[in-house]
């Protein structure tokens, strides 16, 4: 059943016109690319410091929380993103209020697509209800250091630091109804109960991050 679900929302990525290939950062799979970060690694990057919404600066180290902490990339455009976008609130806010810090990250070049300008990403905070940080990866280096590939694409980590959870909200964006498994809220729930989560990998899809080019060193 799970199978013939992604094959599904994978036919639905192409109709949608939505295919990662081409885009600034590769699928997480692919040889040549990025590879997300394994299972029990460590969170990169968590004293760099990040814009939210509200033009304050924190840092990923910050934001964590004592039971664990989530790191959502998301962005402003992505259909996918908007199909899940309430889902995404909902699961992120009640998590921070029950010890699980929240951050979503757009690491998106506005200049590709304007909807993710700053200015656009408070709205949609403002609009949808994020009670949680909302930043700006400025240089799409995080998203590098996660192997963050699509927008949404979730990396879950439990108090000790340690990550227990990567990849999709659930399995099936556009119809929250038919929904059967709800990997990212159930593995919240288990980082704050403090058990092993039940599944700890699933594929991400969406739209591939838009990725600024990367600087010369």
């Amino acid at each position: 059943m799970i199978r013939l679900r992604w094959v599904a929302s994978l036919t639905l990525v192409a109709a949608m016109g939505l295919a990662v290939a081409g885009t600034g950062v590769a699928r997480a799979e692919d040889a040549d690319g990025p590879r997300a970060l394994s299972l029990g690694s460590a969170m990169p990057m968590k004293t760099t410091s990040l814009k939210n919404v509200d033009s304050k600066k924190i840092t990923l180290g910050a934001a964590a929380g004592k039971k664990g902490t989530l790191v959502m990339f998301i962005c402003n455009h992505c259909p996918w993103v908007k199909a899940w976008q309430t889902r995404i609130a909902s699961i992120g806010n009640l998590a921070r209020t029950n010890g699980v810090g929240v951050v979503a990250v757009n690491s998106n070049d506005p200049a590709l697509y304007a909807e993710d300008s700053f200015d656009s990403m408070r709205k949609r905070a403002r609009d949808v209800g994020y009670k949680f940080s909302y930043v700006v990866d400025e240089t799409s280096d995080l998203a590098r250091a996660f192997g963050a590939s699509h927008t949404p694409e979730v990396f879950l980590f439990d108090g000790a630091g340690k990550l227990v959870y990567h990849g999709a909200i659930d399995d099936n964006a556009h119809d929250e109804s038919a929904v059967e498994h709800r990997w990212l809220q159930q593995a919240v729930e288990a980082v704050q109960a403090g058990k092993a989560v039940p599944v700890a990998e699933t594929k991400a899809l969406g739209c591939g991050i838009k990725a600024r080019a990367k600087k010369a060193s």
